[in-house]
Protein backbone atom coordinates (compact mmCIF):
# COMPACT_ATOMS: atom_id res chain seq x y z
CA UNK A 1 0.00 0.00 0.00
CA UNK A 2 1.43 3.62 -0.82
CA UNK A 3 -0.41 5.47 1.94
CA UNK A 4 0.71 6.12 4.87
CA UNK A 5 -0.95 5.25 7.94
CA UNK A 6 -2.06 9.50 8.55
CA UNK A 7 -3.06 9.20 5.28
CA UNK A 8 -5.50 6.92 5.96
CA UNK A 9 -7.11 8.10 8.45
CA UNK A 10 -7.73 11.31 6.00
CA UNK A 11 -9.27 9.18 3.33
CA UNK A 12 -10.88 7.00 6.08
CA UNK A 13 -12.37 10.46 7.50
CA UNK A 14 -13.57 11.56 3.87
CA UNK A 15 -15.34 8.73 3.49
CA UNK A 16 -17.06 8.60 7.17
CA UNK A 17 -17.98 12.33 6.68
CA UNK A 18 -20.07 11.89 3.49
CA UNK A 19 -22.27 8.92 5.12
CA UNK A 20 -22.44 11.16 8.36
CA UNK A 21 -23.78 14.05 5.97
CA UNK A 22 -26.56 11.91 3.45
CA UNK A 23 -27.51 10.62 6.55
CA UNK A 24 -27.87 13.84 8.61
CA UNK A 25 -29.70 15.22 5.41
CA UNK A 26 -32.18 12.59 5.62
CA UNK A 27 -32.71 12.80 9.13
CA UNK A 28 -33.89 16.15 8.19
CA UNK A 29 -35.98 15.30 5.70
CA UNK A 30 -37.84 13.06 7.76
CA UNK A 31 -38.24 14.82 11.18
CA UNK A 32 -39.52 18.17 8.63
CA UNK A 33 -41.53 15.21 6.69
CA UNK A 34 -39.86 16.81 3.32
CA UNK A 35 -39.55 13.68 1.09
CA UNK A 36 -37.71 16.04 -0.90
CA UNK A 37 -34.75 16.34 1.26
CA UNK A 38 -34.81 13.19 2.00
CA UNK A 39 -34.22 12.36 -1.78
CA UNK A 40 -31.87 14.23 -1.58
CA UNK A 41 -30.01 12.64 1.10
CA UNK A 42 -30.58 9.70 -0.46
CA UNK A 43 -28.71 11.61 -3.34
CA UNK A 44 -25.38 11.25 -1.87
CA UNK A 45 -25.36 7.85 -1.32
CA UNK A 46 -23.53 6.71 -4.96
CA UNK A 47 -20.71 9.08 -4.25
CA UNK A 48 -20.37 7.47 -0.83
CA UNK A 49 -20.14 4.09 -2.52
CA UNK A 50 -17.87 5.10 -5.20
CA UNK A 51 -15.26 6.45 -2.12
CA UNK A 52 -15.26 2.82 -1.30
CA UNK A 53 -13.97 1.72 -4.80
CA UNK A 54 -11.08 4.67 -4.82
CA UNK A 55 -10.36 3.24 -1.45
CA UNK A 56 -10.07 -0.55 -2.51
CA UNK A 57 -8.06 1.04 -5.35
CA UNK A 58 -5.09 2.20 -2.64
CA UNK A 59 -5.49 -0.91 -0.34
CA UNK A 60 -4.64 -2.72 -3.78
CA UNK A 61 -1.38 0.19 -4.42
CA UNK A 62 -2.97 1.82 -6.90
CA UNK A 63 -2.63 -1.41 -9.46
CA UNK A 64 -6.14 -2.29 -10.50
CA UNK A 65 -7.18 0.78 -12.44
CA UNK A 66 -10.59 -1.11 -13.11
CA UNK A 67 -11.31 0.13 -9.67
CA UNK A 68 -10.49 3.74 -9.99
CA UNK A 69 -12.48 3.79 -13.22
CA UNK A 70 -15.92 1.81 -11.55
CA UNK A 71 -15.41 4.98 -8.78
CA UNK A 72 -15.51 7.53 -11.55
CA UNK A 73 -18.50 5.88 -13.61
CA UNK A 74 -20.46 5.67 -9.95
CA UNK A 75 -19.29 9.35 -9.00
CA UNK A 76 -21.05 10.61 -12.24
CA UNK A 77 -24.34 8.66 -11.75
CA UNK A 78 -23.34 10.02 -8.59
CA UNK A 79 -23.63 13.50 -9.50
CA UNK A 80 -26.75 13.30 -11.67
CA UNK A 81 -28.56 12.01 -8.92
CA UNK A 82 -27.59 15.25 -7.05
CA UNK A 83 -28.59 17.10 -9.78
CA UNK A 84 -31.69 15.60 -10.19
CA UNK A 85 -32.44 16.12 -6.74
CA UNK A 86 -31.84 19.08 -6.53
CA UNK A 87 -34.03 20.15 -9.61
CA UNK A 88 -36.70 18.34 -7.46
CA UNK A 89 -36.37 20.34 -4.91
CA UNK A 90 -36.19 24.09 -7.07
CA UNK A 91 -39.96 22.47 -8.07
CA UNK A 92 -40.83 23.34 -4.19
CA UNK A 93 -40.28 26.99 -4.19
CA UNK A 94 -42.41 29.42 -5.46
CA UNK A 95 -39.81 30.54 -8.62
CA UNK A 96 -39.43 27.38 -11.28
CA UNK A 97 -39.09 28.91 -14.76
CA UNK A 98 -35.47 29.72 -14.64
CA UNK A 99 -34.31 25.67 -13.74
CA UNK A 100 -34.78 24.50 -16.52
CA UNK A 101 -32.97 26.95 -18.43
CA UNK A 102 -29.56 26.52 -16.76
CA UNK A 103 -26.89 25.36 -19.20
CA UNK A 104 -24.37 23.26 -18.32
CA UNK A 105 -20.82 25.03 -17.54
CA UNK A 106 -17.48 24.44 -18.40
CA UNK A 107 -15.80 20.86 -17.27
CA UNK A 108 -13.14 21.11 -15.30
CA UNK A 109 -9.44 19.75 -16.88
CA UNK A 110 -7.81 17.08 -15.06
CA UNK A 111 -4.22 16.62 -15.53
CA UNK A 112 -1.76 14.40 -14.83
CA UNK A 113 -4.55 11.12 -14.17
CA UNK A 114 -3.56 7.45 -13.82
CA UNK A 115 -3.58 5.10 -16.68
CA UNK A 116 -7.37 4.26 -17.47
CA UNK A 117 -8.70 0.54 -17.61
CA UNK A 118 -11.12 1.66 -20.16
CA UNK A 119 -8.63 3.47 -22.15
CA UNK A 120 -7.59 7.29 -21.56
CA UNK A 121 -10.09 8.96 -24.13
CA UNK A 122 -13.10 7.60 -22.35
CA UNK A 123 -11.54 8.32 -18.90
CA UNK A 124 -11.33 11.64 -19.64
CA UNK A 125 -14.64 11.75 -20.80
CA UNK A 126 -16.21 10.54 -17.82
CA UNK A 127 -14.33 12.71 -15.97
CA UNK A 128 -15.07 15.85 -17.81
CA UNK A 129 -18.44 15.02 -17.84
CA UNK A 130 -18.75 14.51 -14.35
CA UNK A 131 -17.53 17.92 -13.80
CA UNK A 132 -19.69 19.58 -16.06
CA UNK A 133 -22.98 18.02 -14.35
CA UNK A 134 -21.20 18.34 -10.44
CA UNK A 135 -21.27 22.18 -11.49
CA UNK A 136 -24.03 22.47 -12.91
CA UNK A 137 -26.07 20.66 -9.53
CA UNK A 138 -23.58 23.86 -7.48
CA UNK A 139 -24.79 26.60 -9.73
CA UNK A 140 -28.28 25.49 -9.36
CA UNK A 141 -27.66 24.20 -5.43
CA UNK A 142 -26.49 28.16 -5.18
CA UNK A 143 -29.93 29.32 -6.76
CA UNK A 144 -32.04 27.13 -4.46
CA UNK A 145 -30.30 28.20 -1.56
CA UNK A 146 -30.94 31.95 -2.03
CA UNK A 147 -35.23 31.03 -2.52
CA UNK A 148 -35.38 28.77 0.00
CA UNK A 149 -33.08 28.96 2.86
CA UNK A 150 -34.81 26.47 5.32
CA UNK A 151 -33.28 23.64 2.94
CA UNK A 152 -29.93 23.98 3.65
CA UNK A 153 -27.71 25.89 6.03
CA UNK A 154 -24.94 28.40 4.32
CA UNK A 155 -22.13 26.09 5.56
CA UNK A 156 -23.47 23.24 3.96
CA UNK A 157 -23.84 24.72 0.70
CA UNK A 158 -20.23 26.21 1.19
CA UNK A 159 -19.18 22.93 2.06
CA UNK A 160 -20.14 21.07 -1.51
CA UNK A 161 -18.76 24.39 -3.44
CA UNK A 162 -15.55 23.94 -1.76
CA UNK A 163 -15.14 20.70 -3.31
CA UNK A 164 -13.59 22.71 -6.53
CA UNK A 165 -10.95 24.00 -4.25
CA UNK A 166 -10.30 20.24 -3.06
CA UNK A 167 -9.98 19.26 -7.19
CA UNK A 168 -7.89 22.40 -7.87
CA UNK A 169 -5.33 22.11 -5.13
CA UNK A 170 -5.52 18.22 -6.31
CA UNK A 171 -4.64 19.23 -9.61
CA UNK A 172 -1.97 21.49 -8.62
CA UNK A 173 -0.52 18.80 -6.29
CA UNK A 174 -0.67 16.36 -9.02
CA UNK A 175 1.41 18.53 -10.93
CA UNK A 176 3.98 19.15 -8.25
CA UNK A 177 4.31 15.53 -7.32
CA UNK A 178 4.78 14.41 -11.21
CA UNK A 179 6.65 17.40 -12.71
CA UNK A 180 8.54 18.69 -10.05
CA UNK A 181 8.89 16.54 -7.58
CA UNK A 182 9.99 13.28 -9.63
CA UNK A 183 7.07 10.87 -8.22
CA UNK A 184 5.16 8.61 -10.98
CA UNK A 185 1.78 9.60 -9.51
CA UNK A 186 0.45 11.72 -6.74
CA UNK A 187 -0.16 8.44 -4.49
CA UNK A 188 3.83 8.25 -4.57
CA UNK A 189 3.95 11.57 -3.02
CA UNK A 190 2.48 11.12 0.42
CA UNK A 191 2.97 14.50 1.52
CA UNK A 192 1.21 16.34 -0.89
CA UNK A 193 -1.47 13.87 -1.40
CA UNK A 194 -2.68 13.83 2.38
CA UNK A 195 -2.76 17.91 1.79
CA UNK A 196 -4.67 17.60 -1.02
CA UNK A 197 -7.01 14.38 0.47
CA UNK A 198 -7.39 16.61 3.82
CA UNK A 199 -9.56 19.29 1.63
CA UNK A 200 -12.00 17.00 0.32
CA UNK A 201 -12.23 16.24 4.78
CA UNK A 202 -12.73 19.80 5.12
CA UNK A 203 -15.28 20.23 2.61
CA UNK A 204 -17.32 17.01 3.87
CA UNK A 205 -17.15 18.80 7.63
CA UNK A 206 -18.62 21.66 6.57
CA UNK A 207 -21.43 19.51 4.77
CA UNK A 208 -21.69 17.57 8.22
CA UNK A 209 -21.89 20.55 10.22
CA UNK A 210 -24.07 22.14 8.43
CA UNK A 211 -26.99 19.58 8.11
CA UNK A 212 -26.76 19.49 12.06
CA UNK A 213 -26.90 22.76 12.21
CA UNK A 214 -30.66 22.82 10.43
CA UNK A 215 -31.55 19.91 12.68
CA UNK A 216 -31.13 21.95 15.60
CA UNK A 217 -32.48 25.23 14.08
CA UNK A 218 -35.65 23.13 13.20
CA UNK A 219 -35.77 21.25 16.73
CA UNK A 220 -35.71 24.42 19.03
CA UNK A 221 -38.24 26.24 16.48
CA UNK A 222 -40.64 22.98 17.02
CA UNK A 223 -39.87 23.20 21.05
CA UNK A 224 -40.71 27.18 21.07
CA UNK A 225 -44.46 26.57 19.14
CA UNK A 226 -44.51 23.93 21.45
CA UNK A 227 -43.99 25.70 24.44
CA UNK A 228 -46.21 28.89 23.16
Amino acid sequence: MLLSFPNWIIHLSSALEWGVAAALLFHYGKITARRDIRLFGLAMLPHWIGSFFVLGYHVYGDSIPLLLDLSELINLFGSTALLLATINLLKSTKRTSSAGSMAALAAIMIAGKPQSWFGADIFDAILQLSSVVYITFLVLLLILYRRDRTIFSSLTVAGFWFVLVFISVTIFCMYLATQVRGYPTLSHDDLLHGLAESLLTVSNLMIVIGAQRKIREYKQMQLKSAQG
